[in-house]
């Protein structure tokens, strides 16, 4: 039958062999491959290189808003969620694939070649010196940041809440005032309190210091520190 029904991929197919032959076509993409597989391990070097690199010249009437962050900003979520603001070369696994090609689509938009990656994530996602939901950031200038990607899971509701006795010494003395609190109020003071009667307030001061002292001894003892001093510290906990 000479005339016959086409499917589109055959349409297309007859008009790429009018241009463009089998051989030239597996050149050309093995070179786009190659290029990209060039560009993948520069982006892969930068990323776990040492880099003093604190702004990039973007353009900025390519950035989104939405995306630019102030160091003091991504330094109160770090505070609220004890997490770690540091260099990407210390990050301990590997880059996943969809921020390389996020990092590598900005290069070509803004035609720049991006340098000094930090990492928003917790401090057991990093190599620290003397590791769940990351964050990467590339700096703009000023303590300005553009935010690139996140991966993981998001952070668990509670996490803010478990980790806000620990956010600075006020709110460490606060919980122990109101857990001292708690318990006074659910102590049997019934009794004693007709034969002393400030024992209430007796009692509540001692579950108050007792609970400082075994708390912060406890605390301090394995090494550990307030969120708002080790928010960028590229430290190792005990």
């Amino acid at each position: 039958m000479l005339l016959k029904n086409r499917t589109l991929v055959e349409e297309l197919l007859m008009n790429r062999k009018k241009t463009l032959s089998e051989q030239q076509l597996l050149e050309e993409v093995y070179s786009i491959l190659n290029q990209n597989e060039i560009e993948l391990e520069r982006i892969s070097n930068n990323w776990k290189g040492e880099s003093s690199t604190n702004s990039n010249d973007f353009n900025f009437s390519l950035l989104e808003t939405q995306k630019i962050f102030h160091e003091n900003q991504i330094k109160k979520i770090c505070i609220d969620y004890r997490l770690r603001f540091l260099k990407s070369s210390l990050f301990a696994n590997k880059i996943p694939e969809e921020a390389v090609t996020k990092i590598n689509a900005l290069e070509k938009d803004h035609n720049i070649k991006l340098d000094g990656f930090k990492i928003v994530a917790p401090s057991k996602a990093f190599n620290l010196k003397n590791y769940d939901d990351p964050l990467l950031f590339v700096p703009i200038g000023n303590d300005y940041y553009y935010f690139i990607h996140q991966w993981g899971n998001d952070l668990a509701w509670y996490r803010k809440l478990m980790v806000l006795p620990f956010k600075n010494i006020v709110y460490f003395l606060l919980f122990c005032l109101i857990v001292s609190l708690m318990a006074t109020y659910l102590a049997p003071t019934n009794n004693l309190s007709k034969s002393v009667s400030l024992a209430p307030l007796i009692i509540f001061l001692f579950l108050f210091k007792s609970m400082v002292a075994s708390i912060g001894y406890y605390f301090f003892m394995m090494g550990k520190n307030f969120n708002n001093l080790i928010w960028n510290r590229p430290f190792k906990e005990n």
